[in-house]
């Protein structure tokens, strides 16, 4: 999407309304991890981004399945089953996610879904349960409209980034734990024992990757931004080049991340053709030092 216009959006702009948000994305996501049999790396719980907003794809349920999608141009959550059954719910300011979560709960039975959740929110700046979270009820339509749209077009690049290469590589798909867009390739090789780490971990990182994401900022960084990392990381990584030269290496939990940050990638002449090198640098930064065969693993031309 070489003409997509990419606006400035820091986070201080629409805080409250993504506080809101996040809580309404790990709920439903939360319904899909429920339902959804188990797929490698935590595939099954994430979201996408379509022509609409985001959405869980097909949940499995007894004899059934339903969508959930976010409908980011109407702005409403619509709930479809199988059976041919259908919900809305009108996404507006001052809708609390108490109210989301009753709401959505309420039409899941209607359509004959009992669901149970862990309802609290995950990582982020308080943990108020759901049901009683009514501080939270900002949702501003236009900087939700904006968000969703940023994430069109770095959707679809990061779709042409993922079809360069011949490694096991996930769906480009949003983590709503941290509301991030992510895609991860993989070298096929098992990664390092993790007797001590959480059951996620260990099954997010049972082999090695090399993962690439933007998300939208949060309190440690105040603004959008793109970021990739090796796991595990090998030795130097963060002394080898990136593009372009505005990216950088940060350090990241002990760590190396390649970090490009979204306002000033989004100035340069050719945002898409600047993003896709970033990663390719990354990745051939990482990919490199862990010796991974990209030659073998590299798409060709047809």
């Amino acid at each position: 999407m070489a003409d997509f216009k990419y606006p400035t959006f820091p986070l201080e702009d629409w805080v409250s309304t993504k506080e809101t948000l996040h809580r309404y994305i790990q709920i439903v996501g939360k319904i899909r991890m429920a339902h959804m049999p188990r797929k490698n790396h935590w595939w099954y719980i994430t979201l996408y981004v379509n022509s609409s907003g985001l959405y869980t794809d097909s949940i499995s349920y007894k004899d059934f399945t339903f969508d959930i999608q976010f409908d980011f141009i109407h702005h409403r959550l619509d709930i479809f089953s199988s059976k041919g059954d259908t919900r809305f719910l009108e996404l507006k300011d001052g809708l609390s996610v108490a109210d989301f979560y009753a709401r959505i709960m309420e039409n899941l039975k209607e359509l004959g879904v009992e669901t149970d959740i862990l309802a609290e929110p995950y990582d982020l700046s308080d943990k108020i349960p759901f049901e009683e979270c009514t501080m939270h009820d900002s949702y501003h339509k236009e900087k939700v409209h904006r968000a969703w749209q940023l994430l069109v077009g770095i959707d679809q690049v990061f779709k042409e980034f993922s079809g360069r290469s011949y490694s096991k590589t996930c769906p480009v798909h949003l983590y709503w734990h941290h509301m991030d867009l992510t895609v991860t390739r993989f070298s096929g090789k098992k990664g390092p024992e993790m007797p001590d780490a959480k059951a996620a971990d260990r099954d997010a990182y049972s082999h090695e990757v090399i993962s690439f994401g933007f998300w939208f900022g949060d309190k440690d960084v105040p603004n959008p931004a793109f970021y990739s990392y090796t796991y595990p990381s090998p030795d130097g990584l963060d002394k080898k080049p990136l593009l372009p030269s505005m990216a950088e290496w940060i350090d990241a939990n002990g760590s190396p991340m390649a970090f490009l940050d979204y306002e000033k990638w989004r100035k340069t002449e050719n945002p898409k053709e600047v993003l896709l090198s970033f990663l390719e640098s990354s990745y051939q930064a990482g990919a490199k030092l862990a010796g991974w065969n990209i030659g073998e693993l590299t798409v060709g031309e047809l």
